[in-house]
C-alpha cells in the first residue's frame, strides 16, 4: 500500500470500462486534496449533528483527540503510509463517528483497495455531515463508477457540479459519465464547460468532439 493518496484516488477510476478510464486522464493528479481542514476555517472541525445525540455522549477531549488522530492519518497517508493511516482513521472514527476528515480519508483508502462498498459508506457519511461539497461527492461517484452503477455517478456529479460550479475536474467526470450513458447532449454539455474552465484539456476536448460538441 505504498500508492500516494493521489494515486490511490485515481488508481480506483481505472477499474471501470471504457470511456471510464478516461477519467484518469480528464482528473489531473494535482487536483486531488487530501486535506480537507480548509472547509472550516483556522483548520477547526466541521459542524456535526453532535446534538442529535444524547448529551454528553461524545466528550469534548474525545473530540479532541479524534481530530489528531485524523491530522496524523492525513499526513500519514500523503506520504504513502495508508495501512499506518488507516489505523489512525480507525482511531479517530472510535472516539468521534462524525469527524469528517477522517471518513473521507478512510474512504480513498478503500477506495484503492477497491472495498467500493466501504468507500461509499465513507463517503456517504461524509457527505451527510456537510451536504453540497465536492470532495465526497465527486469520491463516491468514483466509487460508483468502478462497480458499474454509472446512474449513481451521474446523479452525485449533478450535485457536484452546483456545489462547485468552477470544478473543471467534476465537469470532465460528469462528461464522461453521461458519455457512458448515452446521453450526448449532457455528456458535451459537460464536456463543455470542463474545456472552458481549462482551456489546454485535451480529454474534455476529445471527449466534445466525441459528443457533437
Amino acid at each position: 500500500m505504498a500508492a500516494t493518496v493521489c494515486n490511490v484516488f485515481f488508481r480506483a477510476l481505472r477499474l471501470a470500462a471504457a470511456p471510464i478510464a478516461l477519467l484518469a486522464t480528464v482528473l489531473p493528479l494535482g487536483g486531488c486534496s487530501f486535506d480537507l481542514g480548509s472547509w472550516a476555517p483556522n483548520n477547526e472541525r466541521l459542524p456535526s449533528p453532535l446534538e442529535q445525540k444524547p448529551t454528553g455522549s461524545i466528550s469534548g477531549q474525545s473530540v479532541s483527540d479524534a481530530q489528531g488522530y485524523a491530522m496524523r492519518g492525513q499526513a500519514l497517508a500523503k506520504s504513502g503510509k495508508t495501512e499506518e493511516a488507516l489505523v489512525e482513521f480507525d482511531r479517530a472514527l472510535a472516539l468521534d463517528p462524525y469527524n469528517i476528515q477522517a471518513l473521507y480519508g478512510r474512504g480513498l483508502i478503500y477506495q484503492g483497495e477497491k472495498q467500493h462498498e466501504q468507500a461509499i459508506a465513507d463517503f456517504t457519511a461524509a457527505n451527510g455531515l456537510s451536504p453540497q461539497r465536492l470532495e465526497p461527492l465527486l469520491a463516491r461517484a468514483t466509487s460508483y463508477l468502478a462497480l458499474d452503477k454509472a446512474k449513481e455517478a451521474a446523479s452525485d456529479l449533478d450535485e457536484a457540479v452546483q456545489a462547485d460550479p468552477s470544478s473543471a475536474q467534476a465537469w470532465a467526470a460528469r462528461g464522461v459519465t453521461y458519455e457512458r450513458l448515452g446521453d450526448k447532449a449532457k455528456a458535451s454539455t459537460s464536456y463543455g464547460r470542463a474545456l472552458a474552465l481549462r482551456p489546454k484539456d485535451e480529454a474534455a476536448r476529445s471527449g466534445l468532439a466525441r459528443t457533437g460538441g
